[in-house]
């Protein structure tokens, strides 16, 4: 009995951590907590500490319908994104699947959107960091994209940056983002951050972009 309580009490734990211990946004001018999301379990110890650096998706790993029928295991250092990223990395195996699926099943808020339509984007950038290792990442990220291209907001003008499991990425100048949660989602207006999404929205990542850009 000691010992199926125990073996349940662990599960319980790892359910509930995420990509990390805490969740929360940060605009330029302060700090806000968002509510806890449960996850599923972050890497296991096997994996390897740091990630070797590269993109090495898909190393001996199966291909073409072979993929397709695959359960992948995103855990797996092999196939993790690291460093400068582009789109359609994440439309190629083994990433397509959730990509797509999360992409399609989010529906933005209208009204929201409606507000974001008014708000000047001419001089927007943005910054997304993820690690495809990631629950988190990978129910965000195609979730942001999906909000972005209903906004009418230009890929080329998204910078998509990958990390392993210790949020490094083999980018010169990546320390400076001071990144400790992903995603985080960056905003720039004239190449000044005006704020962030980190890791989750406080309420959707509509409403929490108009407010950043809102100034809110």
């Amino acid at each position: 009995m000691r010992t199926t309580f125990a073996i349940l009490l662990v599960a319980a734990i790892g359910v509930l951590a995420g990509c990390s211990a805490s969740r929360k946004n940060r605009a330029v001018a302060g700090e806000y907590s968002a509510e806890a999301v449960a996850e599923q379990q972050s890497p296991e110890a096997k994996v390897p500490d740091v990630a070797p650096f590269g993109n090495v998706a898909l190393a001996g790993k199966p291909e073409g319908d072979e993929a397709t029928a695959h359960v992948w295991d995103f855990r797996d250092a092999t196939t993790w994104l690291l460093g400068d990223l582009s789109l359609a990395m994440l439309n190629n195996p083994p990433h397509y699947e959730w990509y797509q699926k999360g992409y399609a099943a989010y529906q933005p808020d209208q009204g929201v959107m409606a507000g974001l339509m008014e708000l000047g984007k001419d001089n927007l950038t943005i910054t997304i960091v993820l690690g495809t290792w990631c629950p988190d990442s990978r129910r965000e990220v195609p979730h942001f994209i999906k909000m972005t291209d209903l906004w009418g907001f230009p890929h080329e003008r998204i910078k998509f940056i990958g990390v392993d499991i210790n949020k490094i990425a083999p980018l010169a100048d990546y320390p400076q983002l001071a990144i400790e949660r992903v995603p985080t989602f960056i905003f720039y207006v004239n190449n000044i951050e005006k704020g962030r999404i980190i890791e989750v929205p406080v309420t959707s990542l509509e409403q929490d972009t108009k407010n950043i850009l809102e100034g809110n």
